[in-house]
């Protein structure tokens, strides 16, 4: 009965269903694209379905991340995950594992089990290539997908002899033309019709069917509603894991392959000297009477903003862009006497960056750059709690 409306379609059929429930499926992340996808999965009937993720819930997760609720927060997302899909349909074996997923956990993962499909719902370059060169070794489907802002993509790498990862990127792309949804943002439903897609894949893939997306990559446009296939090059005899000559015969150190993390959190940075920094409890007596600027971008500053701050956001500082109306915003307040410019961002680590462009860019004007470290979110946390993060 359960699964009746999928078993009488000509290409599922009785043996179709045979062939979900004899399946072994992973999800590397239970996040905006593993949700999705491990719910159209699970009620599919997929006989063992293994999800993996590192994270805990938190309260930014929820508009996309729909296997997760409030009642979630700050538990495993792994867990949280299980609880849902479990309820949805006990009959599948699901197998949450708590851990983050690098060289050594996932070979382990993946050598001692014999999955069918590798779904890759990560976020971060570093383990699309790790999801990639492990699926090539061990001679298993990788189902990728991908969602930013209002955009999705997605493609099935080594897929009968289809090109994989490497064949299409062999080298990463620079760390900051790189950006994830933390920083560009995503909107839920995008997130939803890839992981959607996804499962779609997955069970085309399992079920033998025609038309796997091997070879070509899917690309949608939310602001429009369009979908676009473009044809990508065939497998590289050259490449580097699954070329005829392959240099890349064990797994490697990603991040390091990558020169970026294998996660989404930020990393702090700290390249000013003690007495370029301000802690937010401090600058909280000051700021009333004090020149900010607020470097965040435009549409961040509308969301929340401090009263009395100036919004000049990081990427003008950087690009050299309006420095006319800064440098006529600073001479405002020229005198004989230096006096001091107050920099905050979200976090604390652009507003860094812009006190080492601005100090540079004005060294011949009287003026003192100060970050606020911590930025936004250790004003909130240790000044105002009222005061929203995102």
């Amino acid at each position: 009965m359960r699964y009746s409306r999928q078993m009488i379609m000509p290409n599922v059929r009785v043996n179709g269903q045979i062939f979900f429930k004899q399946s072994k499926v992973i999800i590397i992340g239970a996040g905006g694209l593993g949700c999705p996808a491990a719910l159209y999965l699970v009620c599919a009937g997929i006989g063992e379905i293994t999800i993996v993720d590192y994270d805990k819930v938190e309260l930014s997760n929820l508009h996309r991340q729909i296997l997760h609720s409030e009642e979630d927060l700050n538990q495993a997302k792994v867990d949280s995950a299980y609880n849902k899909l479990k309820s949805i349909n006990s009959d599948v074996k699901i197998i949450p594992i708590h851990l983050h997923a690098n060289s050594i956990t996932i070979q382990q993962l993946i050598t001692q089990n014999k999955y069918d499909v590798v779904v890759d719902g990560s976020d971060n370059v570093a383990t699309r290539y790790l999801l990639n060169d492990v699926c090539v070794m061990n001679n298993i489907p990788l189902v990728s997908g991908s969602a930013l802002q209002m955009e999705g993509q997605l493609t099935v790498y080594h897929y009968k002899g289809g090109p994989c990862y490497r064949c299409v990127f062999p080298d990463p792309p620079p760390p900051q033309a790189v950006t994830n949804c933390g920083d560009g943002g995503v909107l839920g439903p995008v997130c939803g019709t890839i992981g959607t897609l996804q499962a779609l894949e997955t069970i085309k893939i399992i079920s033998g069917s025609a038309g796997v997306l091997s070879g070509q990559l899917l690309l949608f446009d939310g602001s429009s509603t369009t979908f676009r296939n473009v044809k990508l090059r065939g497998r590289n005899p050259k490449c580097a894991i699954c070329g005829e000559n392959p240099t890349v015969t064990k797994l490697i150190d990603y991040e390091q392959f990558c020169q970026s993390s294998a996660h989404d959190k930020v990393i702090n940075i700290d390249i000013l000297e003690a007495d370029e920094q301000v802690e937010a409890k401090e600058f909280s007596k000051i700021v009333s009477n004090a020149l900010v600027l607020d470097v965040r971008p435009e549409v961040e500053y509308q969301m929340c903003s401090i009263p009395g701050t100036i919004n000049f956001p990081y990427s003008d500082i950087e690009k050299g862009h309006r420095m006319e109306k800064l440098n006529d915003l600073l001479n405002d307040k020229l005198t004989e006497v230096e006096y001091n410019v107050y920099v905050l961002c979200r976090r604390g680590n652009d507003s860094q960056r812009a006190v080492s462009c601005l100090k540079n860019r004005f060294s011949h004007i009287p003026v003192k750059f100060y970050n606020i470290k911590g930025g936004l979110h250790a004003y909130s946390r240790l000044v105002d709690p009222q005061f929203p993060v995102y």
